[in-house]
C-alpha cells in the first residue's frame, strides 16, 4: 500500500514512522524542512492533567503520554522527552488558553483518582526542589508536582522519528502539496505546486493549520480555530531550574544549553500571527519581566530569540483524528494537543488504514463530528 503523509511535523513524522514499520510504501512531504513549523515553537508538554473537562479526552491524552514512554523506549528518546517533573499553580494559564479555576486540591484529588502520577507540595517541599524560585511569588499558594511529567523537544523528535521511518523504507519530500486530488469521492494522492501528481491509495493529513488549504472543496474543510502566541527564548542562563514551572503569570522550563522557554497565555491573546515576532518586543520583555521576578537569577540574562507559533485547533477544541466522511483514501490528525499525542496518533492510524482495526481511543474525536452534527 503507497501512503502519502502531508506535513512532517511531530504528528506526521509519527504517522509515517508507524505506517512504514508496518510495511507501508510511505512518501512523507513537506513544504520546508522536518519540524520546522508548528513543531518548533511549542512549550511541549507531554501531559493528561489539563484535560479533566472531558474524561475521554484526559483518557486519550494519557494514553498519548504511554505511547511515548513507548517510542522512547523503542528509539532511546531520553534526550528529546526529559521527565524531570512538572510544577503547576492555583490558577496556572492553561496551554490551550485561559485560566484553569479548578482548585489544586480538587484538581489534585480527580487525578489521583484516575491514576495520575501527582503530588501536592507545600512551600518548604517546593524550596527544597527548586530553591532559585523566590517564595515572595509564590506565598502560600497551594501548588502541585506532575512528577513524571516532561516535555518534548519537538523538532529533534520528529528527526529522529523521521530517520527511523527512513530506515524503513520511508521517502522524504521537500516540496509544497498544492491539493490534495479527490475525484468521485476518492483521494488518490496529491498535487504538488509543480504540478507534478504523486498517486496513492491513501493519504493522511497532517499539515496542522494548513490542512484546509491543501483540502481544496470548501464543504470538506474542517471548522478550525488556530490561534497564535509569543515564545520567547533567553540567552543561557546558568541557573539550576530543572523543572517546568507554570505560574498564574507565566509558563517556563529549561530548552537545553542553560536556555529558558518562556510563554504566557495573556501574552498570546496580544499576538497577531500575520506579524513578525520583532513587532512585539514590548510583550517578549513583560514575559522576560514576570521570569525574573520568579527567577531573580534571571536579572541580567537578555532575550535571546522570539517566535511567533500559531497553533491548530479544530473549532470545539478537541482533536480531530480519522477519516472525513464521503471520502475514501483520506484520514485527517489535527489536534492541539499533537506534541502529547503524536506517538498514539501514529500507532492508531497505521492499525486503522493497515489492519482496519479502528482505535478504541479516537471514538469520541473523529472529524465526522463536524459533518454529522455529533459533539465530541
Amino acid at each position: 500500500m503507497k501512503i502519502v503523509i502531508v506535513g512532517a511535523g511531530i504528528v506526521g513524522a509519527s504517522v509515517a514512522y508507524r505506517l512504514a514499520q508496518g510495511g507501508a510504501e510511505v512518501v512523507l512531504i513537506d513544504a520546508v524542512r522536518v519540524g520546522g513549523a508548528t513543531s518548533s515553537v511549542t512549550y511541549a508538554w507531554v501531559n493528561a492533567c489539563e484535560k479533566l473537562a472531558s474524561e475521554p479526552y484526559y483518557r486519550l491524552n494519557f494514553a498519548g503520554r504511554e505511547a511515548h514512554a513507548r517510542i522512547a523506549a523503542e528509539l532511546g528518546g531520553d534526550d528529546w522527552y526529559p521527565r524531570p517533573g512538572v510544577v503547576q499553580w492555583q490558577d496556572a494559564e492553561a496551554e490551550a488558553g485561559g485560566v484553569d479555576r479548578t482548585s489544586s486540591e480538587e484538581k489534585f484529588h480527580r487525578l489521583q483518582g484516575w491514576g495520575y502520577p501527582v503530588q501536592m507540595l507545600d512551600p518548604a517541599e517546593l524550596r527544597e526542589l527548586e530553591p532559585e524560585v523566590d517564595p515572595a511569588s509564590y506565598g502560600d499558594r497551594p501548588v502541585i508536582l506532575y512528577s513524571e511529567d516532561g516535555w518534548c523537544y519537538a523538532a529533534q523528535y520528529a528527526g529522529r522519528v523521521t530517520a527511523a521511518a527512513q530506515r524503513h523504507g520511508a521517502r522524504l519530500l521537500i516540496g509544497r502539496v498544492a491539493r490534495l486530488n479527490i475525484a468521485g469521492g476518492r483521494c488518490a494522492g496529491v498535487v504538488m505546486e509543480d504540478g507534478t501528481h504523486i498517486a496513492a491509495d491513501h493519504v493522511v493529513n497532517c499539515s496542522g493549520r494548513w490542512a484546509n488549504e491543501v483540502l481544496g472543496n470548501p464543504a470538506d474543510h474542517l471548522p478550525l480555530k488556530p490561534t497564535s502566541g509569543l515564545v520567547v527564548y533567553t540567552a543561557p542562563a546558568g541557573i539550576g531550574l530543572t523543572r517546568g514551572l507554570r505560574t498564574p503569570s507565566v509558563n517556563l522550563r529549561p530548552d537545553g544549553a542553560g536556555r529558558l522557554l518562556l510563554r504566557a497565555g495573556d501574552i498570546d491573546k496580544l499576538v497577531d500571527g500575520h506579524r513578525p515576532a520583532s513587532d512585539f518586543r514590548d510583550q517578549a520583555e513583560e514575559l522576560m519581566r514576570r521570569a525574573r521576578a520568579l527567577l531573580p537569577a534571571l536579572r541580567d540574562v537578555p532575550i535571546e530569540a522570539m517566535r511567533i507559533a500559531i497553533r491548530p485547533m479544530p473549532a470545539d477544541s478537541y482533536s480531530a483524528i480519522g477519516p472525513i466522511p464521503g471520502i475514501t483514501g483520506l484520514h485527517m490528525a489535527i489536534t492541539h494537543s499533537g506534541v502529547t499525542l503524536a506517538p498514539l496518533i501514529g500507532e492508531g492510524l497505521a492499525q486503522e488504514i493497515l489492519r482496519g482495526e479502528e482505535m478504541a481511543q479516537f471514538a469520541h474525536f473523529r472529524p465526522a463530528r463536524f459533518y454529522s452534527g455529533v459533539a465530541a
